[in-house]
């Protein structure tokens, strides 16, 4: 589930003036609450469809016991929302960047209902509090720190294309040693990603001269700066489980 970052170029929105501190606030509140929104639906989608079985079966097939069609679609769709949201940032309006992100966060929420059947609840509840306190630690960090991490950010995003590179490879070789490795490196990864990420985004609420409607160049910039924060941290919450959850019997 590393399909994470952004190629927009969040540099070209520049500016001026002198309230850049409550413009940082303001727009990192916006960030969160969007983030925040999002985990919420895909935690209600997740629940829902592990504990309704005719939900559930609609994603299975039920003479192999693996995905069918709908299952596979779930699987990959986040992904494709990701690539679309990004890439087409430019040419969706607000209103239809929200629908994409709203739709994202409820198809990773059905993507996510196995882990719900394969790890135990307490496993499940144990990262997630892990995930959020060390995502929340190092956001912290990345608000308030003086010091530059965008070269930081460059080692981190160098360290995310090698975790996908050794997770395409060990999709092949189901290697439990080096999904052991992957998931140890993720959690650096992710951790670090979080605190860069969290400065980034600080820096483009306290110089974003809006073009057009403000109340909408600040809501799209703050659904992409909410999308790559969900995906730190739902990166950060898998790699955590990996390592430490234990699985159902």
């Amino acid at each position: 589930m590393e399909e994470r970052n952004t190629p927009i170029d969040f540099a070209d929105y520049t500016v001026v003036g002198s309230s850049k501190r409550t413009m940082a606030k303001n727009f990192m509140a916006n960030v969160f609450l969007w983030m925040f929104g999002a985990l919420a639906i895909s935690a209600a989608t997740a629940f829902a469809f592990a504990t309704t079985p005719s939900l559930l079966l609609s994603l299975i097939n039920e003479t192999t016991g693996g995905l069918n069609l709908l299952g596979y679609a779930a699987m990959f769709a986040p992904l494709v929302f990701v690539l679309t949201m990004s890439f087409a940032f430019n040419r969706l309006s607000a209103t239809a960047l929200t629908l994409f992100f709203i739709a994202y966060a409820a198809v990773t929420g059905v993507s996510l209902s196995f882990i719900l059947l394969i790890y135990t609840s307490g496993s499940v509840i144990s990262c997630f509090a892990a995930a959020s306190l060390m995502f929340g630690i190092m956001a912290v960090m990345g608000y308030t720190t003086d010091k530059d991490l965008t070269s930081f950010g460059r080692i981190l995003t160098m360290g995310l294309i090698g975790i996908v590179i050794a997770s395409l490879i060990n999709f092949f070789m189901k290697s439990e040693m080096m999904e052991y490795v992957i998931s140890i490196v993720g959690v650096a990864v992710f951790t670090g990603l979080t605190a860069y990420d969290v400065q980034k985004l600080k820096r483009i609420g306290e110089g974003v001269e809006f073009e057009g409607t403000p109340a909408t160049a600040t809501r799209k910039l703050a659904i992409m700066g909410a999308l790559n924060l969900y995906l730190d941290f739902l990166n950060l919450f898998l790699m955590l489980l990996r390592l430490f959850g234990n699985r159902r019997d």
